[in-house]
């Protein structure tokens, strides 16, 4: 089946404590910072697939069940028969959110080259990753390049999130990683915490040139409630960030991520899509849950209506 999206990584089950509860209790949903991009992506009314392996288990069943009913294509996502889908816990407190992860040796960090098909990656117009699809194994890292290759080869264009995990990996191994991956990346859409971190530049113009000179062709830099610099080595524009009142920020950049390629592929204007998904984001801090934060196209056309700028 045909799609603009595809998005190759890890799904997992989500915990989110709810603030002010006496009982400590956890809310379930869903996670996994690619797979919220392909929902994100499908809420803005453009098709998107996921590419990845969840256990077969009742988490398993439960995402494949989420896909179907968000209409995120999950023919190439398979049930590994031995391990099991990985879980997280969201914690919040007067410093902000807090991650906790269970995630080592799940179904995800089972995939391999093998996985990734001439006939998978040529069904789409781009191939969304991230660098944690990277960072959780070997073989998970393998099949990203793998995939990577693929879809250059074929003319499908790589979009990229630096999204920096260092319980993952060293921060040496990923810059390495990172690096290798950027000169191939049509769009690159990293958070400005992460960058900081990766390169040792502070400035976000520095922080651009960085990367446009390693080799992405498009940069879009995430900067949270600062807004979003976006440049080509052509043109540059700022776009600053919208005054909301955040409750829980997870999966704020994935929803920018699916934002920004859904209406980056509808408009062919990247300054056009940064501004759509600088709103797309921004909105989903106003609810708590990775997923069921993400608004949909006519809850962005409202905000960005509501707040229309001069």
């Amino acid at each position: 089946m045909k799609m603009d999206v595809l998005c190759l990584g890890e799904a997992l089950i989500e915990f989110n404590q709810i603030p002010d509860d006496t009982n400590n209790t956890y809310r379930s949903g869903f996670g996994g910072d690619t797979s919220n991009t392909a929902i994100a992506v499908a809420r803005q009314e453009t098709s998107s697939g996921f590419l990845s392996k969840v256990g077969n288990d009742l988490f398993g069943r439960k995402l494949l069940e989420l896909w179907k009913r968000e209409g995120v294509d999950c023919t190439y996502v398979l049930q590994h028969p031995e391990f099991p889908t990985g879980i997280y816990f969201v914690t919040h407190d007067e410093n902000g959110h807090h991650f906790s992860y269970y995630r080592r040796g799940s179904a995800a960090s089972q995939m391999t080259p093998e996985d990734v098909t001439v006939d998978v990656v040529s069904q789409a117009k781009v191939l969304h990753l991230s660098a944690i699809t990277q960072a959780i194994s070997d073989s998970s890292r393998e099949t990203a390049i793998a995939a990577i290759h693929q879809a250059r080869k074929r003319g499908v264009k790589i979009s990229y999130d630096t999204n920096l995990r260092l319980k993952l990996w060293t921060l040496n191994q990923a810059r390495d990683v990172i690096n290798h991956v950027v000169p191939m990346c049509d769009v690159l859409l990293p958070s400005l915490d992460d960058v900081t971190s990766l390169t040792g530049l502070q400035e976000p113009k520095e922080i651009i040139d960085y990367y446009l000179k390693l080799g992405a062709k498009l940069v879009v830099l995430k900067q949270g409630e600062q807004g979003v610099l976006v440049a080509d080595g052509n043109n540059e524009c700022y776009i600053s960030g919208h005054a909301v009142k955040a409750i829980d920020a997870t999966g704020a950049g994935d929803t920018f991520d699916g934002a920004f390629l859904s209406e980056w592929l509808r408009s062919d204007d990247p300054f056009a899509a940064a501004e759509y998904a600088n709103a797309a984001a921004a909105l989903s801090t106003t609810n708590y849950g990775a997923v069921d934060s993400i608004p949909n196209r006519d809850d962005v056309a409202a905000f960005l209506g509501r707040t229309k700028r001069s």
